[in-house]
């Protein structure tokens, strides 16, 4: 159905959810009962044309891809196969980190694929040139070459929104902003550029697009996601793999790199947005809403498909999956079997160690459960010879070896490596122009925008306008460009790090002439006189995981309380404001709109801000102006998540598929301002119900870590790197559950210390965890056991404070081995807590020798009743 938008365009209203799964429509062809698919409808200009409405489908579907067996090749393949040592095939299956293995080792134990995580670089450079890149990747096709198989090494890199590790390369919008475009063709020209780019820089996969349909927008990968819909995700899947593997009927074209369709499935779906949580679907949801963009990419030809970090559990279904890495159900039985997928399955960051019964370097379950390409950066050579044992002693059958085997090369052959030459030597190597695809960029910029709200007709400005810029993310080209951009998460980085780039900033002062521009990012400047002001404001960046908001609201008043009181001073002072949000999701921004004459959502545009000020300002590059409308829909409140079409009660402020056009006002009335807080849930009376994260990957606010020592009792706060050191107490980034996840902490001996979180602002009310039987909860490994005095802390305000022993327990904990700790919150309630104003709900405190890793710090309800919880009587 369909029904007119606040903004008085004509917007389609999605029915998803129950209604999509239920609903009567148009069924696919079917083959024995079975429904098959395959090729999009097509729009005029040839590309995958997003649906009115999808069929539902009461089962999964056969997916008829773009390649087909070539019988050539499978005999080549089966003659190799046969040929290999079971060494040289566990070899073939094994995916170590560049950081980790040298060229050499990739030539002794025969290693088919290597990868670079985010924020990895040749020789350990950030700023490391394409030739650099270039010769690594050489010296590993060398060594590969040099094997007695001399089967070709490919290197997988995450490249989401251009070959974005690369320094000097273009990098373009987020998933999120291209969803807003609704345009495939856009998605293939985008996604052909970056091939483009990882070619010139001698890699072979390409780790993306991210098929996620996300339906919780706390989820950190929000922004890695088209669209809450999945008929834009089943389109742009489609589109996103033709452009990165390229035209060619048969094989990966030459200007193509392998694509990989991820990650295999519902990593959007999860309870309350937890990345690597439990998506409850129905086996008609998983279908209907988390398959769609599979359908897609398989059709196009996907090559790889990543699995999910995230578990699939209903068992009021049936559903009892648990982690995805060993489900046979997902893997063997509906991604081979029903979908009919003959290409490789890779598993994600250690994602094996996940898997019950299983770590980081052995996983036979996961194996035959239809991984065919193990992801494991570190462990690699341990992974290798526990693999073997395993064949050896016929836990994992050979059978399963050899097909994981076949798969690897199969793909390898449609990739054309095999009769490539060096990747130094290839098409587009070393190419400047590949990497710098700015106009595109550009123009993808400008379609993306979505504009909010336009009273007055405030927008476009004048050409001759004088403005005032204001905000943190102005001359930003990090908060812009956003996580998995030359790190991990997007952290770390400055202006000078993209030598190619415009900021927002940058962009205005081009249109408009730089003396028609005044710059004051905290707002010190008087707007009257001007004939607007910009005010540039948004999240921070952050990738998987960290990017979590859980427990916490979606105001972006909470998150990024400078921002709000940057509008404050500018505000109804003389001159209209019009604001930018720079934002990975759609966030509760009621304040920030009333402050505003104009709105823009301008999600992560990446490198090229110009297109910003393109749709900011009438001129040459406006065009159209703007023509983005949302993919996502927008909250009317802070707690309002999930918000998705066909659900009850569904009441967006901006409904999916708003935006408005110029010359339309879009007035927007007053809107309610009140706030729930940091939270959405816990404190006050009664029982806590849930759990209240503290650390988890990073500080969760309210909370920061902190390091305190004689070096500085009051505290210095640890900040997002992990990294901070006094004299006699250190903090770095560790692996614990993920990668970065952990606090690793080294106590010198050489003085007292102690590492905590902490609430800057205050005390909180806990006291409803007391009553629901609470714990304080944490991962840690041991490395090197307490020699003297050591406690665990909970504070409410210095002098009042509440310790416990915890020198035996620490000693007691199996060294190098992950732990899980639940310590009774009634221990630090029967020592002196006060809980009724607890700000600082853990710390850990020693005089001597100790290191450990801490993760994963939260209050759980009930967890003091568990049978591993330590009993406060052992805390001596």
């Amino acid at each position: 159905m369909a029904h007119r938008g606040r903004g008085g365009r004509l917007v389609l209203a999605v029915v998803l959810g129950a209604t999509l799964v239920s609903g009567a429509a148009v069924a696919d062809p079917a083959e024995n009962g079975q429904p098959v698919v395959g090729q999009p409808a097509l729009g005029p200009d040839g590309c995958a044309r997003i649906e009115e409405r999808l069929p539902t489908l009461s089962d999964w579907p056969k997916v008829r891809s773009r390649f087909v067996h070539n019988p050539a090749d499978e005999r080549r393949v089966a003659r190799m196969v046969a040929d290999m040592t079971l060494a040289e095939k566990v070899g073939q299956l094994t995916q170590p980190e560049i950081s980790a293995i040298t060229p050499d080792e990739v030539r002794e134990y025969g290693i088919g694929s290597v990868l670079n995580g985010g924020g990895s670089w040749p020789g350990a450079n950030k700023h490391a040139a394409p030739g650099d890149w270039l010769a690594l990747a050489d010296a590993y096709w060398a060594a590969s070459k040099a094997t007695r198989t001399k089967v070709p090494v490919i290197w997988g890199i995450d490249a989401v929104h251009g070959n974005n590790n690369v320094y000097g390369t273009t990098v373009f919008p987020h998933n999120i902003g291209l969803g807003a475009a609704h345009d495939p063709c856009l998605v293939r020209a985008v996604s052909a550029a970056t091939a483009e780019q990882i070619r010139a820089t001698g890699q072979d996969w390409a780790f993306a697009p991210t098929l996620a349909v996300a339906r919780d927008d706390r989820w950190g990968r929000t922004y890695e996601g088209f669209s809450e819909d999945p008929r834009i995700t089943r389109a742009y899947g489609w589109e996103a793999i033709r452009g990165l593997q390229g035209r060619h009927p048969l094989r990966i074209g030459a200007d193509g790199v392998i694509g990989t369709a991820k990650h295999f499935i519902g990593d959007g779906g999860t309870e309350g947005g937890r990345d690597q949580g439990v998506n409850p679907s129905s086996p008609a949801e998983m279908i209907n809403i988390h398959g769609q963009g599979y359908y897609g990419a398989l059709a196009a030809g996907a090559q790889t498909v990543m699995v999910s970090f995230n578990s699939w559990t209903n068992p009021e279904a049936g559903i009892t999956e648990g982690k995805l890495h060993g489900s046979d159900l997902a893997l063997n039985g509906i991604l081979k079997g029903k979908l009919g997928f003959d290409g490789l399955v890779v598993s994600d960051w250690n994602g094996i160690g996940q898997v019950d019964g299983c770590t980081n370097s052995s996983c036979a379950r996961a194996i035959n459960a239809g991984i065919d390409i193990v992801m494991v950066p570190n462990d690699w050579k341990a992974f290798i010879q526990n693999t073997i044992a395993q064949v050896q002693s016929g836990e994992i059958p050979m059978a399963r070896i050899d097909d994981a085997v076949t798969r690897v090369l199969r793909v390898k052959l449609r990739s054309g490596v095999f009769d490539a030459p060096k990747p130094s030597a290839r098409e587009h190597a070393g190419s400047t122009d590949a990497l710098r695809a700015r106009e595109l960029a550009r123009d993808a910029v400008r379609k993306s925008q979505v504009l909010l709200k336009n009273n007055g007709n405030v927008l476009p400005l004048a050409r001759d306008s004088k403005v005032l810029v204001v905000g943190k993310s102005a001359d930003s080209l990090q908060n812009q460009t956003g996580g998995w951009t030359l790190t991990w998460q997007g952290t770390g980085n400055t202006n000078d790090d993209f030598p190619v780039g415009t900021t927002i900033l940058g962009g205005l002062r081009e249109v408009l002439g730089a003396g028609n521009v005044t710059f004051s990012e905290t707002g010190d400047v008087d707007p009257a006189g001007f004939d607007a002001v910009v005010a540039v404001i948004g999240e921070t960046p952050y990738a998987e995981g960290v990017g979590d908001l859980t427990r916490r609201t979606l105001e972006l008043a909470r998150l990024q309380p400078a921002d709000i009181a940057v509008l404050d001073k500018v505000s109804g002072k003389g001159a209209p404001v019009v604001t930018v949000l720079v934002s990975g999701r759609p966030l509760h921004v009621n304040r920030e709109l009333n402050r505003s004459a104009a709105f823009v959502a301008a999600w992560l545009p990446g490198t090229e801000g110009g297109g910003v000020a393109d749709l900011l300002v009438r001129g040459p590059n406006h065009g159209r102006g703007f023509t983005g409308s949302l993919s996502y829909s927008w909250p009317r409140s802070a707690c309002q998540t999930p918000l998705n079409p066909g659900m009850a009660g569904y009441d967006p402020l901006f409904t999916l598929g708003y935006g408005l056009r110029d010359g339309q006002t879009g007035s927007v009335p007053p809107l309610d301002e009140a706030s729930p807080g940091y939270s959405c849930g816990g404190g006050g009376g009664g029982d806590a119900d849930e759990e209240l994260e503290v650390f988890v990957r990073q500080d969760v606010a309210p909370y920061k870590s902190f390091l305190g020592s004689p070096d500085n009792w009051g505290g210095t706060e640890i900040g997002p790197d992990l990294t901070e050191a006094h004299g006699s107490i250190a903090v770095v980034p560790a692996d614990v559950n993920v990668q970065g996840d952990a606090l690793k902490t080294t106590w010198t001996g050489t003085g007292a210390g102690q590492v905590y979180l902490q609430n800057p602002g205050g005390g909180t009310d806990l006291r409803p965890y007391l009553n629901a039987d609470s714990a304080v909860v944490f991962d840690v490994i041991v490395h090197q056991p307490p020699v003297n005095r050591t406690v665990i802390g909970v504070h409410c305000g210095y002098p009042c404070m509440s310790e416990v022993a915890a020198t035996t327990l620490f000693q007691g904990l199996p060294v190098g081995v992950k732990s899980t700790v639940k310590i009774p919150v009634d221990c630090f309630a029967a020592v002196g807590l006060d809980l009724e104003n607890v700000n600082t709900p853990f710390l850990v405190y020693t005089d001597g020798p100790f290191q450990a890793s801490f993760a994963n710090v939260r209050w759980v309800p009930e967890a003091a009743a568990d049978p591993d919880a330590t009993r406060c009587s052992d805390l001596t």
